[in-house]
This record gives structure tokens, C-alpha cells and sequence, in this order.
């Protein structure tokens, strides 16, 4: 009797009242969480410090300002928060794994998560086990359970045996039907302990975190100098204590590490809508400095949707091409994904089988075959087909030299049309006799079958675009050389005319491997646990490696490349648990697309972490020096407040939603240790803050100099201040080359802040009420013009300086 499975309705019925099948792992924020982590944020401190402090010394109107800014900025804070949280929410979603249920007669890939008590699951080889369940009709399944037991060793399951959820399927398939979901599975009661665990940190955050560090130890240090100074001169405590803590307000770097994790989080978010999902954060950062990329032609370079092109039978004039389909069908899995099987389905139209698959003997890097063993019910011996590579059934099949030779020309032939050929035999054995090794089996050659899977649209113009951007591209398959090779042609790959095999990298050591690296992009017959030789000899060589693959095998090449990348639709469980990166597409130009993404997302960190280092600068020196020069003070801390309501939306806005510039694929990748915060990366952005902030004291020194009083002089010197940072905005966006006029209109961040931005400038400036609470005086309009003219001064400034100092960049 068939096994229908749950229908649509009541499994989702079942998940609405049970809720996911999902295993905690890692504890997500929280509301109340988020909200106590901001409070202790060292800005949000500070800010309510200085307004408790003017509340004590009678300043109330102050105290009333500043705790009204500490309550945007907390606000503010928080939904940058909950936006990154939602972001990675989703990739969450997007991440649970897929599990093949049937649902009413019907097979469906749907998440696990999604998965219900009395769901039917298919499994495979190289499929997790996604609930626990009992077994209904198993074919030679072995589980691994040494996630639960600790045992090495595969367990053998028969029907009505369970299987764990976490388990992997090590070999065969079965049938299973749910038992448990989620907490109430064994791995679920083990998660449950893991809710406290903390993820690993990237690269890119541990130097965030090092260089936040010595930041703010300096700037404590600098604050109480500056603080102890203005007692020392004006011999008032309470004051003394405020411009300390505003310039603690002005100097903590506490904007770098919610830039990191904004720019980050979305950045996964941006990449799973072009269909790269990522697994593992740190991939975010790796991407974009892939400079080589491994893949498998079938189904990543090609369509995966094969269909039989040729049946040669030409060597027996007895062997039919229906013959030929017919065993290559008996051949085959009983239930399957894979398209070459599903072509000869196709090609075979479903004609009728033998009653009973007795036993099937599996792929090996060994040989690559398979057989299955059919009973009949009117004969007392086994029937064996065998499908396979035409060298290894050539092996198998032992024919006469002079027929060898006729079919491997034959196999040439089909091969140089870019067709993947498979070799067909059968044969018969007695069931008591049956061999250990499936290359002992007595079979008869019958012929073979040319499979066409064209290449996909748009290939051939990514691989270009790779060559262009400095990446190689390296095209690994398990499919004839003569194949390889035609379809390496139309793509455009390079250096691909000497072709190695599998087993011409089994004989050559690793030091011989590297140098053949040097001529080859092409490898045939490969095995997977060849990858992780390539990709071993590639990273000596320094090369930051991006590897695809999707068989269980290909987990260590995937988890020893930068970037492992698994294939998600035709993909193992295993593969994808160790790749940090998810093809919902298995397109190549996809992984070309979220190379160009990730490029992308670290110039827009690094243009956002320059634009934070330049904008402190003025607004550190001139909240030192004033104190240090016994002149009048010129930023309070609301100015610093306010100062701050700008700065982080327009990195988090502004800066995150810059497009990439237009030859982002035409320059070599960065190098993958290359420090963000290096002094050669951070000197553009030194040489911004110092010349904004001279052109700030300059004009405020000009101001007092002509008699202008301290309120006046204020106004002027944080209008310059207030211009200059929306200069600064637009330098950075391109602080690499000349700035970037024409591009002003792709990013639809950029005016909505400059001009909110101006708009706030004028009410602070010209509505008493406001200007009484940032203690300014009314400003003219030449005052405005000359404000104005003093930050186009600083930009030209830079530029200029950026024309001759970047010259060879630009």
C-alpha cells in the first residue's frame, strides 16, 4: 500500500497549533534585552550624566534638552537594532533546512521547520535527519549518530527503527514518518542547553573591537586632561566636569560597532535577495575578496536539466535502444532528484520493472558505477544493470581490445559535442553467489547514452566579468575531459586547453600540484576529496578561494575554502552545514553577483568608518582646544547630542544604501588580511578631519578676533561644522578617487538626509526657541554664505589633495 503522507491542510493545521520544528541554538536579543543593552551603551551613559548634572547645578532648561536627546538617540538606536535583528530573523528562515516530504501522494521540498508530527520525509545519502522519526520503508540505510552517541560507526536501520533528528543518512534511502519536532526531539532536549551559547566573531569585529578599545582608553584619558585643565583655569568643578564628559560624548567611537553590525546583518539580508544565502557571517566579509573560484560544471555552470541526446547500440546488432533505456532505468534509484536518472525516466516513459530491488551496490571513488540487483518472479536469478562512466564499465565489462578501442572513439565523439556520457550494461547471478565488489559482477556491455545539459544563460558573460574583476575561475567536474573541455570553450574560461584528471592528480605530489595550478583551469574525473587538495594548494599559494560543491564528500573542501559554497537545491544536508554559503539557485552568476555585493558592502563600511574618523576629528579638536587655549567654549554638550541624531543615521542610511561604483568588477581583489583601520586606509580620512577642523578654528579665531561675542561665534563655528559633515557625506561616498557627481542620484538615502538635515540646521538657527537652547545668536546671511564657503574650501582642499595623492588609483 502506498504511503500518502499528511495532506497540505492538516499539516498545516498541525504547525499552527505545535508551532516550527526548530531546535534553539543560539538566544536571539529580546525587546527588553536590546532595550537594557542600549541603556548601557557608553554614549547613552554619558548623555544622561550630563543631563542629570546640569538638573543638579539649576541649568534645567539644559537637563530637559539633553534627556529629551538621550531619548532619541535611545529611540533611534533601538530601531536600528530591531532592524538588524529582523534582518537576521529572516536570514534565519531562510537558513532552516529543507526536508523532501510527501504531502498527499505528492513529493515537496518545503523547510523543516516547517515540518509536523506525521509528516512523511524522504531520506537520502547526505541528508540530516530533520525530526525524529520511525522508519516505514528503508532500502540499505545507514545513519551516523555520533552527534547523539559518540560513536564513530554508521548504525544499519530496518523498518520501524528510529532515526534521531541530527543524524546524518550515511548510505541508501527510506521512507520515514515524524515522531517529534523541535525541543521534543533528542537534539531539541541538548539545544535547549545552548540558548546561552555566543556566536564566534569575525575577523573584521575582533579588529573592530581592538582598535574600539585603545579608542576609548585614549579618550578617557584625554577627557579628564581637558576636564582637570578647565578647572585649573576657571576654578568651577561643575563645569569642569561637563567638557569633560562632552568630549568623552565627541570622542567615543561607540558609532563603529553598530556600523559593523548594521552594515553586516543587512548585508546578509542583501545577499540572500540575489539568492546567496549566508550561513556564517564572516562570509559576508570573505566574499569580496574572493581571487579564486572553484566550481562544478554540472548544474552550477550548466542548467541541470538533461535529457538523452544520443543512444549508440551500433556495437550489437541484437541490443534495441529500448533495450539500452530499459536497463539504464533498472539502473537507477527507485525514487530520485537526480536529472540525468530523471532523463532516462523520461526517455524510458515509465515502461514496467521487475518486482523486487534485491540489493544495489553505490558509487565509489573506486569505480564509478552503480548496479542494482532485481528478482523476477519467473526466474530463480538476479538481473543486474549497471549504469556508469564508459572507463569504469569498460573495466566491469572486460571486452576485446579491438571493441574497446571502437568504444572509447565512440565516446570521444559524443564527448567532443559537450554530451556527458554514461555506459550501460546487464547482466545475470545466482543469489548465493553474489560478490563482494561490484566490479566482479558478470556483466555483458550493451551501449551508450549521451546526456545534453546546456549551459546556462549569462555564464559566459560572469566568467568575463571574474576575469575582469582579477578572480580566476577554475572549472572542476566529474565528467569526460573531451566534455570539460567543450564547455570550458563556450564559457570563455582561461587556460583550459590542458585539462588534468583525477588521476593525474593522484600522481603528482603537492609541491608539483602548485606549479601545475599555474597552467591549468581545467579538471576532469575528479573526486571530491580532490577538491580539498586544490583548495589547500591554492591557499598556500595565497589565494583567498571560494569552493562549490554539494555531495557529502565535498565537505571538507567546503569547509576549508574562505568561502564554501553548497548548492541548495540539489545539495546534501552535510554540504550545506558546512559551506558557509547557500546557492537557492545553484546559478554561477549568482555567486558572481554576491561577489559583487560583498565587494560592495566592505567599500561602503570602509567609506562609512572614514567618514566616523574624519567627522571626530573637528569635533575632538575643537572641544580641546578652546580649554587648552583659555578660549570660550565652543561645542556643549547639545551640540554633541544633536551632532550625534546625524552622524549615525547617515552611516546606517546614507552609506549602507550606496550603490557600488561603476569599475567595482574591474579591479583585483582586496587582499583577505588587509586591516580596515590600517594607517594607509585611514589617511584620507586623518587628512579630512584635520583640514575641516582647521578651517572650523580658523574661522571661529576670525570671529572673536573681529569682536563677534561667544554666542555669535559659537553659531558660526558649528554652522561650519554642521556644513562640513554634510560634505563629508558626500567626499566619502568616493573619498577614493574624484568625487562622484553624476552618481549623486542612485543612492535614495542621500538627499532625503542632506536636505532634512539643512531644514533641522534652520530651525536650530532661526526659531528663538531653539536657539536659546544651543545658546546661539542670530546669524546673517552673509554669516550663512561665509559658513558655506568655508566647507567648499575644505572640500576642494581635499580633493585636491586626493588628486595627486591617490593619482595612480584613480
Amino acid at each position: 500500500m502506498e504511503l500518502r503522507g499528511l495532506t497540505s491542510e492538516e499539516a498545516r493545521r498541525r504547525h499552527l497549533k505545535f508551532g516550527p520544528n526548530e531546535i534553539p541554538s543560539y538566544q536571539s536579543h529580546g525587546f527588553l534585552r536590546l532595550v537594557i543593552e542600549i541603556l548601557k551603551e557608553p554614549m547613552t551613559i554619558l548623555l544622561a550624566a550630563c543631563g542629570i548634572l546640569y538638573a543638579f547645578i539649576g541649568e534645567r532648561q539644559d537637563a530637559f534638552v539633553l534627556l529629551g536627546f538621550w531619548g532619541l538617540i535611545v529611540f533611534i538606536t533601538l530601531y536600528q537594532e530591531g532592524k538588524t535583528e529582523h534582518a537576521l530573523e529572516s536570514l534565519r528562515d531562510l537558513s532552516s533546512p529543507r526536508a523532501i516530504v510527501i504531502r498527499a501522494g505528492s513529493v515537496e521540498r518545503v523547510p523543516a521547520r516547517e515540518l509536523v508530527v506525521g509528516d512523511l520525509v524522504q531520506l537520502r545519502a547526505g541528508d540530516i535527519v530533520p525530526a525524529d522519526v520511525v522508519l516505514r520503508e528503508p532500502f540499505q540505510i545507514q545513519v551516523d549518530e555520533s552527534l547523539l552517541t559518540g560513536e564513530s560507526f554508521s548504525v544499519r536501520k530496518d523498518v520501524n527503527d528510529p532515526a534521531w533528528a541530527g543524524t546524518i543518512v550515511v548510505q541508501g534511502q527510506a521512507l520515514a514518518e515524524v515522531t517529534s519536532i523541535g525541543t521534543e526531539t533528542k537534539l531539541g532536549q541538548i539545544g535547549k542547553v545552548l540558548k546561552s551559547a555566543r556566536r564566534a566573531e569575525t575577523p573584521l569585529k575582533k579588529e573592530t573591537q581592538r582598535v574600539v578599545k585603545i579608542l576609548t582608553v585614549f579618550s578617557v584619558l584625554l577627557s579628564i586632561l581637558t576636564g582637570v585643565v578647565y578647572v585649573l583655569f576657571h576654578e568651577d568643578l561643575a563645569s569642569g566636569v561637563l567638557v569633560g564628559l562632552t568630549l568623552a560624548m565627541a570622542i567615543l567611537p561607540n558609532e563603529i560597532p553598530a556600523v559593523l553590525t548594521i552594515f553586516l546583518s543587512l548585508g546578509t539580508r542583501r545577499l540572500s535577495q540575489k539568492h546567496v544565502l549566508t550561513r556564517k557571517i564572516s562570509a559576508v566579509d570573505s566574499i569580496g575578496a574572493v581571487s579564486v573560484l572553484c566550481v562544478d560544471k554540472t548544474g552550477t555552470l550548466t542548467m541541470n536539466k538533461m535529457t538523452v541526446q544520443r543512444k549508440v547500440t551500433s556495437f550489437y546488432a541484437q541490443v534495441s535502444e529500448l533495450d539500452l533505456l530499459r536497463t539504464a532505468s533498472l539502473a537507477s534509484n527507485l525514487k530520485t532528484f537526480d536529472p540525468m536518472e530523471r532523463a532516462i525516466e523520461e526517455a524510458y516513459q515509465g515502461q514496467e520493472k521487475p518486482l523486487q530491488l534485491v540489493l544495489q551496490y553505490q558509487w565509489s571513488p573506486e569505480l564509478f558505477a552503480m548496479s542494482n540487483l532485481w528478482r523476477s518472479v519467473d526466474s530463480k536469478m538476479l538481473m543486474i544493470a549497471t549504469k556508469g562512466a564508459p572507463e569504469a564499465v569498460l573495466k566491469m565489462c572486460r571486452l576485446p581490445s579491438a571493441l574497446e578501442i571502437e568504444v572509447n572513439a565512440k565516446v570521444d565523439e559524443l564527448a567532443a559535442q559537450g554530451l556527458r556520457v554514461l555506459a550501460i550494461a546487464q547482466g545475470a547471478c545466482n543469489e548465493n553467489e553474489l560478490p563482494a565488489n561490484q566490479i566482479d559482477l558478470p556483466l555483458e556491455f550493451l551501449g551508450l547514452l549521451g546526456f545534453s545539459d546546456p549551459v546556462r544563460p549569462g555564464v559566459a558573460d560572469a566568467v568575463k566579468e571574474c576575469h575582469e574583476a582579477g578572480i580566476r575561475v577554475i572549472m572542476m567536474t566529474g565528467d569526460h575531459a573531451k566534455t570539460a573541455a567543450t564547455v570550458a570553450e563556450e564559457i570563455g574560461l582561461r587556460q583550459s586547453q590542458k585539462i588534468l584528471s583525477g588521476s593525474d592528480l593522484e600522481k603528482m605530489t603537492d609541491t608539483e600540484l602548485k606549479e601545475q595550478l599555474n597552467e591549468s583551469n581545467c579538471f576532469s574525473r575528479m573526486l571530491p576529496e580532490q577538491k580539498l587538495r586544490i583548495v589547500k594548494a591554492l591557499q598556500e599559494r595565497g589565494e583567498v578561494v571560494a569552493m562549490t560543491g554539494d555531495g557529502v564528500n565535498d565537505a571538507p573542501a567546503l569547509a576549508a575554502a574562505q568561502v564554501g559554497i553548497a548548492m541548495g537545491q540539489k545539495g546534501t544536508d552535510v554540504a550545506r552545514e558546512a559551506a558557509s554559503i547557500v546557492l537557492l539557485d545553484d546559478d554561477f552568476t549568482t555567486i558572481v553577483k554576491g561577489i559583487r555585493i560583498g565587494r560592495r558592502i566592505y567599500d561602503n563600511l570602509q567609506a562609512a568608518i572614514g567618514y566616523l574618523t574624519a567627522v571626530h576629528i573637528p569635533i575632538a579638536g575643537i572641544s580641546v582646544l578652546p580649554v587648552l587655549l583659555n578660549l570660550p567654549i565652543i561645542l556643549m554638550p547639545v551640540h554633541v547630542a544633536f551632532l550625534h541624531l546625524l552622524i549615525e543615521p547617515t552611516c546606517s542610511l546614507v552609506f549602507e544604501a550606496e550603490p557600488g561604483s561603476t569599475n567595482i568588477m574591474r579591479r583585483n581583489p582586496r587582499r583577505e588580511d588587509q586591516p580596515i583601520f590600517s594607517g594607509k586606509a585611514m589617511a584620507p580620512a586623518v587628512v579630512q578631519g584635520l583640514i575641516i577642523f582647521s578651517i572650523i578654528f580658523f574661522v571661529f579665531l576670525y570671529s572673536l578676533k573681529r569682536g563677534r561675542g561667544e554666542l555669535d561665534s559659537r553659531a558660526l563655528g558649528f554652522t561650519v561644522l554642521f556644513f562640513s559633515n554634510l560634505a563629508l557625506v558626500f567626499m566619502n561616498r568616493s573619498w577614493m578617487r574624484e568625487m562622484d557627481w553624476k552618481g549623486f542620484s542612485r543612492n535614495r538615502f542621500l538627499w532625503p538626509v542632506v536636505i532634512s538635515s539643512l531644514v533641522v540646521l534652520l530651525l536650530v538657527l532661526y526659531v528663538p526657541f531653539f536657539r536659546g537652547l544651543f545658546h546661539f545668536s542670530f546669524l546673517h546671511a552673509q554669516d550663512l554664505l561665509l559658513s558655506l564657503f568655508a566647507s567648499i574650501v575644505g572640500v576642494f582642499c581635499f580633493e585636491f589633495w586626493k588628486r595627486f595623492s591617490f593619482k595612480k588609483k584613480m
